[in-house]
C-alpha cells in the first residue's frame, strides 16, 4: 500500500474518493451532524444528505456520494464517528477502517483522507488513519483458490495548511511500520498448524530478523534439555515436531545504560490440549494459540525499524501440545529451568509451562524488565469476553509505563489483581506448585504461577485469549487473528527509550 502525505485545498483534490468523518452534535444541536475537519465545501456538499437525516454521524456508518458538488473528487465518503463529546482517537480509528473496508468492497482502490481535528493535533490523526488502514486491508483467505485482490493501492493524508510537514511524515513513516508489523502478525497467526510448525514459526522469525538487522538464535530440542528447560520441554513430548526457542535481540550501540526489556511470548502453534484433550467443536481455532509469539515477533520487526534507544530481547517458545504415546500425563511432575517442581494437573494448562521457562531465560540474559503475551486462559473470556485483553502486573512502576502505552496504542486492557491469597490454590501436595488452580479464578491463579518464575523482577503478563481472535467481521476489522498486543508493546519499549 502506497501512502502519502500532501498539504492541499480539500475542493481541488482530484481522487476516487474522498473520505471524511462526521460526529453526532446529538439532535437539539442545529444541523447535527457535523464534519471533522470542519472545511466549508466539504460542509456544502453534504449539507441535502445532513438535512435529510441520511447522514447521522452514528459509529460505523458510511455514506457514500457521487460527484459531489463543488468538489473535485469523484466521491466523497463520510464515515460516521460517533457522539461527539467522546470524538478521540479510538473512534477514528474506527472511522478509518470502516472507511477502507466500505471502499475495498465497492473496488476503489484508492482514496483521500481529510484529517479530522483532533485534540492531540494532526500527528495523532495520522498514526491512527495510517495503523487502521493497514488492519482494515487485511484479508484472511490466504488458501483460497479464486482469491480477489481488494487490497487498497494508495492513500493519501491531506494536511492542513501550514502543518509541520516533518513532523507529520515522520509519524506516518512510524505508523506504516507498526501498521505493517501488527499485519505481520496477524499473517503468521492466520497460518494453519500444517503449514506453520515450530521449526517453520522459527524460520520465518529468522528470516524477518535478517531482513531488519536484528540478532537471532534458534535453540532445538539438544539445547533446550542443556538448558534444563524442563517445563517447555514436557509441553513438546507428545508432538512429532520438534520444539524451538527463538531468542531475537535489538541492542544499539546508543542505548542507554538502563533497563533491558524482555518480550516473551508463547508460542504453541497447535494445542489440542494434550492428554486432557480439548472438544473437537472449535479445537480448529487452537492454531492461534501462537498469538502472544506471534505479536512479540512483530513488536521485534517494528522495534527493529524504529529504532528506540533502549536493549530488547524477544524470546518465544514454539512448540506443538499433542497427545502422543510420549506425551507427559497428568499428574506428573516436571522441574523447570529455575529449579522449581511443578505437578501437572491439567496437560490443557501448557502455556504457563512454556513461559515459565521462557521468562526465567529472559532473566539469565540480563532482562531487567519483563513483559509476556500469551493466549493463556479461558477464564480470562469468561472475565472479560471478547473486548478487552487482561492484564497483571508485579510492580506499579511498569504498569504505569504500559497503562500509558496502551492507551497510545489504542487497545484495550483490564487489570486484574495478584493477590497473594490466590497463592494457595496453586500449592501442590507433592511438589512446589500445580500448573492449574482450578476453575475459580483460573486468569489469575494463571497469573500467579507465572509469577512464581519472574520473583522480584519487574513484570507485566498480557492474557489476550479472549481478543487475539476476532469471531465475526466488524466494520474497521475482519474475521480473524487481530494482531493485539503488537501496538502497545512497541509503545511500551519506546516508554523506556526517553
Amino acid at each position: 500500500m502506497d501512502i502519502r502525505l500532501v498539504a492541499a485545498n480539500l475542493a481541488g483534490i482530484e481522487t476516487e474518493c474522498l473520505v471524511v468523518m462526521s460526529a453526532d452534535h446529538g439532535e437539539k444541536q442545529q444541523n447535527s451532524p457535523k464534519l471533522s475537519p470542519n472545511d466549508p465545501a466539504l460542509e456544502k456538499a453534504a449539507s441535502e444528505l445532513i438535512a435529510a437525516g441520511e447522514i447521522t454521524g452514528k459509529a460505523s456508518e458510511t455514506v457514500l456520494l457521487h460527484r459531489p458538488a463543488g468538489l473535485k473528487a469523484s466521491r466523497l465518503l463520510v464515515a460516521g464517528a460517533g457522539k461527539a463529546k467522546s470524538f478521540a482517537s479510538a473512534e477514528v480509528r474506527k472511522a478509518a477502517g470502516t472507511a477502507i473496508r466500505s471502499l475495498r468492497a465497492k473496488g476503489i482502490k484508492s482514496c483521500v483522507f481529510a484529517l479530522p481535528e483532533l485534540a492531540n493535533g494532526a500527528e495523532e490523526a495520522i498514526r491512527c488513519i495510517v495503523e487502521s488502514a493497514f488492519v482494515a486491508d487485511f484479508d484472511p483467505d490466504t488458501y483460497r483458490s479464486e482469491r480477489k485482490d481488494l487490497s487498497m493501492k494508495e492513500i493519501t493524508l491531506a494536511a492542513p495548511a501550514g502543518a509541520d510537514q516533518g513532523s507529520l511524515q515522520k509519524a506516518l513513516d512510524q505508523a506504516r511500520i507498526i501498521g505493517e508489523s501488527q499485519n505481520f502478525t496477524r499473517e503468521l497467526v492466520n497460518e494453519p498448524g500444517n503449514r506453520l510448525t515450530p521449526t517453520i514459526l522459527a524460520n520465518r522469525a529468522q528470516a524477518m530478523c535478517k531482513s531488519v538487522g536484528l540478532g537471532c538464535e534458534i535453540m532445538g530440542p539438544d539445547k533446550i534439555k542443556e538448558l534444563k528447560m524442563g517445563a517447555f520441554w514436557s509441553v513438546s513430548q507428545g508432538s512429532a515436531e520438534e520444539p524451538r526457542l527463538i531468542v531475537m535481540r535489538y541492542e544499539p550501540s546508543d542505548a542507554a545504560s538502563g533497563p533491558v526489556i524482555g518480550l516473551i511470548g508463547k508460542g504453541v502453534t497447535f494445542d489440542s490440549g494434550g492428554i486432557s484433550i480439548k472438544p473437537a467443536d472449535g479445537m480448529e481455532k487452537m492454531k492461534y494459540d501462537m498469538a502472544g509469539g506471534a505479536a512479540m515477533i512483530g513488536a521485534m520487526r517494528a522495534i527493529a525499524l524504529l529504532k528506540p534507544k533502549v536493549k530488547v530481547i524477544g524470546i518465544v517458545g514454539a512448540t506443538e501440545n499433542m497427545p502422543g504415546s510420549k506425551a507427559q500425563k497428568p499428574g506428573d511432575v516436571q522441574i523447570a529451568m529455575s529449579g522449581k517442581s511443578i505437578e501437572i494437573i491439567n496437560t490443557d494448562a501448557e502455556g504457563r509451562l512454556v513461559l515459565a521457562d521462557a521468562l526465567h531465560y529472559a532473566r539469565t540474559l540480563g532482562c531487567t524488565h519483563l513483559i509476556d503475551a500469551a493466549t493463556l486462559t479461558g477464564a480470562c473470556v469468561v472475565a472479560l469476553g471478547m473486548v478487552n485483553a487482561g492484564v497483571f502486573a508485579n510492580d506499579e512502576d511498569i504498569y504505569g509505563h504500559f497503562a500509558q502505552a496502551q492507551q497510545r496504542a489504542g487497545e484495550k486492557f483490564w487489570r486484574l489483581p495478584l493477590d497473594s491469597e490466590y497463592q494457595d490454590m496453586i500449592r501442590s501436595g507433592i511438589a512446589d506448585i500445580v500448573n492449574s488452580g482450578g476453575r475459580w479464578g483460573g486468569a489469575i491463579t494463571a497469573a500467579m504461577f507465572l509469577k512464581e518464575f519472574v520473583e522480584d523482577t519487574p513484570w507485566i503478563h498480557l492474557d489476550i485469549a479472549g481478543v487475539a481472535w476476532m469471531e465475526e467481521n466488524k466494520g474497521w476489522i475482519t474475521k480473524g487473528p487481530s494482531g493485539i498486543a503488537v501496538r502497545s508493546l512497541v509503545e511500551f519499549v519506546k516508554s523506556y527509550a526517553s
